[in-house]
Order: C-alpha cells, then structure tokens, then sequence
C-alpha cells in the first residue's frame, strides 16, 4: 500500500513539476495550519447562555436523547439514579477515571460504580462531555482514561454530564476549545461527536436505536447560574 500510495504521489508531484521542498509551497502551507480561517457559522446558535441550553435541549431531544437540568455536580449521582431507576435498568453504572465524576457523591446512592474502560459487559455508562454544541444537540467527547471512548459505543445505555459552560453555539468554537486545551496540532486521539442514541435507517428505512452503539442517551446539564 506505501508504495502505491508513493507512486501515486510521486506522479502528481512530476505532472506539476514540483518536489514538495520548494520554499513558496512550504510557507504557505505553513501559514495555512498556522492561521487556519473560520468557516461560515451558522446564526441559530448564536445565543445567551440560557438560549443555547433550550437550544441544545430542543435539538437533542428531536434525535431521541432524553435532558435533564440540575443545578449543582452534586446532584447528578441522584439524578442518574432516577432515571436508571425509571428506565427498570440496573443500579450499576461504569465511568473512567475523571476527576469531576469522581468528586460527585456517589455514595449518596445505592448505584455500583466500577471504574475503567468497557470490555463490552456493561449495561450502563457515565461520562463527562469535553463540550456541547446548540444549534445540533451534539456532545463533543474526547478520549483518554478519564473518558474512555469504549464508554461511548459499548453499553446500551449512557449518561453523559454536560457542564453549561462548556456549551457552545457552534462547532467551530467547540473545536476552537479542544485546540486551546490540547494544543493545535496535539488532538487526543478520539473527537466523538455524540447526537442522541446510536440509530440506522439502512434496513428498508425502519428506524433502529442502538444499531452501533447505546439504544438509550441521557444528558445531564449542569446549570450553575
């Protein structure tokens, strides 16, 4: 396949009498990753905080996520409990090892916490989003022991926090935060982009929830004023 792929290259290269070292071609790619433009950005999520939370709500919940609003970390654990509970699913739940997971009380409940990544077995998960997008209802995970992407695809059922600070309106301010995080050219190695529970149509166009992944996603946003 390398060498395919390098006489492909190497022909294109030849046909536009060019090598990929000359100076001009190198700056301006250079330029290019360093200053990359903005795209168009789209005026429905342009919103106050509280206009992109309805926002978000609304359009996570037309593909099929489930929204709850708390106002403190502190009440997640209860919150999850309830709708594990409401759902007749199991009090146990998996999560990685984030440290503002790990610092809500959980002993508050009877769900059992394991910790790490899913091997497959686990029927409920827990993570925290990296960000969220409004004008799709769309969470943005990034990978890492703290959340790890197995969580995401594995268990039937997920609970994901969303903290409202990390709402954005648009995609290009989400990505704009993860490259300030991580640094520009350092992305983790997964960017999950989440909305609602895993769904295919490709069978003679019959809805199916949980064709790749959760049949069930609930979203915890948390709303500290």
């Amino acid at each position: 396949m390398s060498a395919a792929r390098d006489e492909i290259l190497g022909n294109i290269r030849r046909s536009l009498r060019v090598n990929g070292a000359e100076a001009p071609r190198r700056a301006n790619v250079d330029s290019r990753l360093a200053s990359a433009p903005r795209g168009v950005i789209p005026q429905r999520g342009q919103l106050d905080r509280k206009g992109r939370i309805d926002l978000f709500k609304q359009m996570a919940s037309a593909a099929f996520a489930s929204v709850a609003i708390v106002q403190s970390t502190g009440e997640v654990p209860a919150e999850a409990a309830r709708w594990l509970r409401d759902n007749n699913l199991p009090a146990t739940l998996r999560k990685g090892a984030d440290l503002r997971l790990a610092a809500m009380p959980w002993q508050e409940t009877a769900l059992e916490i394991s910790e790490g990544r899913s091997e497959g077995r686990d029927l409920n998960a827990i993570s925290h989003a990296f960000a969220g997008v409004a004008e799709s209802g769309t969470l943005i995970m990034t990978s890492g022991p703290e959340n790890p992407s197995t969580l995401n695809f594995l268990p039937d059922n997920h609970i994901v926090v969303l903290s409202a600070g990390d709402l954005d309106g648009d995609y290009e301010s989400a990505f704009a935060g993860v490259r300030e995080k991580f640094g520009k050219g350092q992305m983790p190695r997964t960017v999950n982009m989440i909305t609602g529970p895993s769904r295919s149509a490709d069978i003679a166009q019959t809805m199916l929830l949980g064709a790749h992944g959760p049949r069930k996603l609930h979203i915890v946003i948390v709303d500290e004023g």
